[in-house]
Formats: C-alpha cells, structure tokens, sequence
C-alpha cells in the first residue's frame, strides 16, 4: 500500500464537533508506534543479565505540510494559533485501508526554509498527552 491518501485530521478538545477536520497539504508522516525502553533487572544469582520493556516511547510526531496561509481555516493558521495557546487538540491519522490512529497532542509549528525552484513547507512537531490506540477498519460485516 502506497502513503498516498494519507489524512490527518484534528479537533479541539472541548466542545468540539465529534468529526475531525481534516489539514490540508499534508506531504510527510512520521512513524507511528513506540519502542518500549529495556530495562535491566538483573538479580545477583542471574548468570545472564535480565531485561523487560518499561514504558513505550514513540519519538517524535513530526508532520510536513504544504505552506498555504490564505484563510483563517488554513492548515499553518489553525496550528500556529493552538501552539501559541499551547491548547490540547485530539488527531485522528486515516491511512487508505481505513485503519485510524488517534492520540491527543500539543504541538509546535516551525516554518521550513525556502530557495530557488524549493516550495515553502511548514513541520507541526507534536508533544502527545495521550496513548496513540489504533482503530481497525470495519470489515462491513
């Protein structure tokens, strides 16, 4: 399956719209999933050392989108305007197959830099206050 077709969609927190609305221009997703932390346990009489996974870490969100900043709905101004409030939005990413992620997050918005024949981008680097919990999609019966 091909990253095309690719949707994040967010919504605010508190007297929101139960649908997500989905930001345009989206062009790069990070990997989703965390990596659990080993851990050593290891006790005196182990003739090994001993390990089990602590706490998940899924590094950092860092999503890449088209620049576009024409409209107060545009992708770049609802984003800048939740981090500069450092307001808690929920996310829903949809890949083609329909399988859903959805996690909560702040974020940060850092414009990209520009050159000759380059177009403008802007990255939203998230800082997650909730679990990513994974949806499959719906078999239809």
């Amino acid at each position: 399956m091909l990253a095309n077709g690719i949707t994040l969609g967010y919504k605010k927190k508190s007297g929101s719209p139960s649908t997500y609305t989905i930001l345009t221009g989206l062009k790069e997703v990070p990997e989703i999933g965390d990596e659990p932390e080993k851990v050593e346990n290891t006790c005196l009489s182990d003739a090994v050392k001993q390990y089990e996974f602590g706490i998940g870490d899924p590094g950092d969100l860092e999503f890449k989108f088209k620049y576009e900043n024409s409209s107060a709905t545009s992708p770049y101004r609802v984003l800048r305007t939740a981090a500069a409030a450092k307001e808690i939005l929920a996310f829903e990413e949809t890949l083609p197959d329909g399988t859903k992620f959805n996690w909560d997050a702040q974020v940060s918005v850092k414009l990209g830099g520009g050159g000759v024949n380059n177009p403008l981008d802007f990255t939203v680097k998230m800082a997650l206050q909730s679990e990513i919990t994974p949806v499959d999609p719906s078999t239809g019966s």
